[in-house]
């Protein structure tokens, strides 16, 4: 079996020779002088983790130290561009595409790309999907878990959803931990990365399935990070709520259940007996 790793952040090469320029990029630049992070938007600061600025040659070196066949490299979730106007968010998406498509190409044997999208105007999504899958070779598109606000059942997304699966294109979905739900709450203790990121996950599993997004396009090709959070351990209590709640039937004809394995999940969920429930959840 290959070791496929579909969790491989980047920054892009055009985004970090124009910090390293001194100019923004988007908005972002440098939160210090010691470049170690990013101010990225509305007050939100990202440290920069070196992994995320290898070079193809370093990353293949890490990726052989550590047993990894093939990366599928995806942009960072901080560097997501929906608050951007629809022109800016655009032009974002076409720069970080051309830069992965170019990187995975210095080594098409060990990488693959995935492309952003300016999910702002769902129309230029569609279309730079298409340019990104059909043009440049990436394998789909990383999502994040809501579009400024809104989750993805809402009915203006499902043409997007249909034109990916049209296309073959595989939708990987990453929640952003310094912008999630869990801030809502509390910033304490670091929950919003080990606690909110999860439910993140979880909410995304369950507005796919309850808003009918899995039952309208049953050949769409979706992984959702961190094994779907706690999603498959709670399926149980989805299912109950199909049975009793009618409101909870509105866009779907079978159980939670049946589409939990319809879905792809990577293996980024920090135990082995974690891992193995997951596992044992969705193996059919």
């Amino acid at each position: 079996m290959r070791s496929i790793d579909i969790h491989a952040h980047t920054f892009t090469s055009t985004m970090l020779k124009t910090l390293d320029a001194g100019q923004e990029w988007y908005g972002m630049r440098y939160a210090d002088e010691s470049k170690g992070s990013v101010y990225v938007r509305e007050g939100k600061i990202v440290g920069i983790n070196r992994k995320c600025t290898f070079t193809p040659e370093e990353r293949v070196a890490d990726m052989d130290q550590i047993g990894t066949e093939v990366q599928v490299v995806s942009l960072h979730t901080p560097v997501f561009g929906y608050h951007l106007d629809a022109s800016a968010g655009l032009a974002q998406a076409q720069e970080v595409n051309n830069d992965i498509s170019a990187f995975a190409k210095e080594a098409p044997s060990r990488f693959a790309g995935m492309s952003t999208l300016p999910m702002q105007d769902v129309n230029a999504a569609i279309a730079e999907l298409d340019r990104a899958v059909n043009t440049l070779g990436l394998k789909g598109a990383e999502l994040d878990t809501v579009v400024n606000g809104k989750t993805w059942d809402e009915p203006e997304f499902l043409p997007f959803f249909k034109a990916a699966e049209s296309m073959g294109a595989t939708l990987f979905f990453h929640p952003q931990p310094q912008h999630n739900l869990m801030l809502e709450r509390t910033s304490k203790y670091a929950l919003s990365n080990s606690v909110g990121v999860p439910v993140e996950d979880t909410l995304l599993v369950a507005a796919l399935i309850f808003g009918g997004v899995m039952e309208n396009c049953p050949d769409l090709k979706v992984c959702v990070a961190h094994g779907g959070g706690p999603a498959c351990f709670g399926m149980g209590r989805l299912d109950r709520g199909w049975q009793v709640r009618s409101e909870a039937r509105v866009n779907i004809t079978r159980p939670p259940s049946y589409y939990k394995s319809r879905l792809y999940y990577d293996i980024v969920v920090m135990s082995e007996r974690s891992l193995r429930f997951l596992i044992d959840s969705v193996w059919n």
